[in-house]
């Protein structure tokens, strides 16, 4: 996995909760995967939907956003 310069930057506004995750502040690397798996990443979720772990367009779909 390459090194990204915004990391640092990039974990402040990291919603991912799930801890193991070695792509966790590098955004390329984590989009590049999820859409490699059909997903999208957690950061596009609501803070409930993230908690699910399901990451498929159905369940983003799904999503009650305000605004």
């Amino acid at each position: 996995m390459a090194e990204c310069p915004n990391r640092t930057r990039n974990l402040k506004n990291c919603s991912c909760t799930y801890q193991p995750c070695e792509r966790k502040g590098n955004c390329c690397e984590c989009i590049a995967f999820h859409r490699g798996m059909g997903e999208l990443p957690g950061c596009l979720f609501s803070p409930a939907g993230e908690a699910t772990y399901d990451r498929s367009p159905a369940m983003f779909r799904k999503q009650p956003f305000n605004g």
